[in-house]
């Protein structure tokens, strides 16, 4: 039985090196205090109205208020994703 050729492999080249750029984060240190300010606003804000049953922070807007309190929350959310 005649014998089989024997292929040869190709010597292992490693792929190139891949070139690396420097990424320049801009300075970004008001992004926390805004963030934790924002919820603190608005987790004060709710408990300032169910506190004062609803007569304070702002009496005209009555159930509002949640609303606004949340509306900081949010923000707090928002200015959140600005974080690096």
């Amino acid at each position: 039985m005649p014998k089989s050729r024997i292929r040869k492999k190709a010597d292992y080249t490693p792929p190139p090196a891949k070139q690396t750029t420097a990424i320049k984060l801009s300075n970004r240190a008001w992004v926390a205090p805004v963030m934790l300010a924002m919820f603190l606003i608005g987790l004060a804000w709710i408990v300032v109205f169910y506190v004062t049953d609803g007569s304070l922070p702002i009496d005209s807007l009555g159930n509002w208020n949640i609303v606004v309190g949340f509306g900081f929350i949010a923000a707090g959310f928002g200015v959140s994703t600005q974080w690096k």
